[in-house]
């Protein structure tokens, strides 16, 4: 089943990377949106109430932070 995964991230954090690289190895395709080098993915996340990355939202569903666990039961659905 595909999945609408998108991961906003910056350039200098290691769990955006974490996230990234986990999704990749699970063979899950996803959008980045990179805070620092793109202003209205930072507005859209600053919209949605957060600050820090990575922000994860699979199918509509946020999460904050690398959750690996909270990822596999979003994916698993």
């Amino acid at each position: 089943m595909a999945h609408d995964v998108i991961v906003y991230t910056s350039n200098t954090c290691p769990y955006c990377v974490s996230a990234k690289d986990y999704l990749n190895e699970k063979g899950i395709p996803f959008v980045e949106k990179n805070i620092q080098t793109d202003l209205e993915a930072r507005k859209e996340l600053m919209k949605m109430g957060h600050m820090g990355v990575p922000v994860i939202i699979i199918d509509g569903e946020e999460i904050v932070g690398f959750n690996k666990a909270k990822m596999d039961e979003l994916l698993s659905k």
